[in-house]
């Protein structure tokens, strides 16, 4: 941190420097100027420091004048032994108003105070954060409503342990162990799902989280699954996947 002071007496200038070593030695002292004169002249040529000390009466008159002179964009302690002045201070880009003779453990509160302030907000991701306000607003479907001969049928998506595309059409496999034909590509349902329970493990199989019965480590670095109710050869978790698979298990 690169701070300036502004101190017509050598004194009091040194304490402040001192306990600024003590309370933390980063602190770089840019200038001590001791006149409304010097500091203008100083802000006109110098970047601005990080914070500024400044005693409000100088040789050639009050702080206060600095401001109507330079746009000071620093945030300001300011150091004084007049208390009639804090007023007018906070009028200004004051953190501040500390009374000599100067505490440490008032110079220490207003460095916190600073600091805190000063802390950099973190970035956001603002993708990620609309993505996860979709998810949290969105409704999933509860249930499929099935043709069964002449007959219709509820199932309750918590109940279905994969849905299943074969020979060009879509099926679930309920926890029943029985199969139903539905009129869904296996697309619209991946989207029409809670991602949370159900995964897409390759093009052909979309499995509820639930319904795993053991993994096991394959080939290629892929993983075959086991489901409590159906088994194939390709129930397999593609090497692309695996990743977001494990992370998807692991929530």
């Amino acid at each position: 941190m690169k701070a300036l002071i502004v101190e017509d007496e050598g004194i009091a200038a040194d304490r402040l420097i001192q306990l600024l070593k003590q309370l933390d030695d980063s602190i770089e002292i840019l200038e001590n100027l001791d006149s409304v004169k010097s500091v203008v002249e100083w802000l006109q040529t110098h970047t601005a420091p990080d914070l500024a000390f400044f005693d409000i009466q100088l040789a050639d008159g009050l702080s206060f004048e600095v401001f109507k002179q330079v746009d000071i964009s620093c945030p300001i302690i300011f150091t004084t032994a007049y208390d009639q002045y804090a007023i007018e201070a906070f009028k200004v880009n004051s953190i501040d108003y500390l009374l000599k003779p100067i505490m440490e453990v008032d110079l220490q509160r207003a460095l916190d105070k600073f600091k805190k302030q000063n802390q950099p907000i973190p970035s956001v991701d603002v993708s990620a954060l609309m993505n996860l306000m979709q998810q949290q607003n969105k409704s999933y479907k509860e249930r499929f409503v099935i043709k069964v001969g002449e007959h219709l049928k509820s199932v309750l998506t918590d109940e279905v342990e994969i849905f299943l595309s074969e020979n060009k059409a879509t099926y679930l496999l309920s926890n029943d162990s029985k199969k139903y034909i539905i009129d869904f590509t296996l697309d619209q349902i991946q989207e029409a799902v809670d991602p949370l329970s159900f995964f897409r493990i390759n093009r052909k199989y979309l499995i509820q989280i639930d319904g795993i019965k053991d993994i096991i480590t394959y080939s290629n670095s892929r993983l075959k699954l086991k489901l409590h109710h159906f088994n194939a050869d390709d129930l397999i978790v593609s090497r692309e996947k695996v990743a977001q698979f494990k992370e998807w298990l692991d929530r």
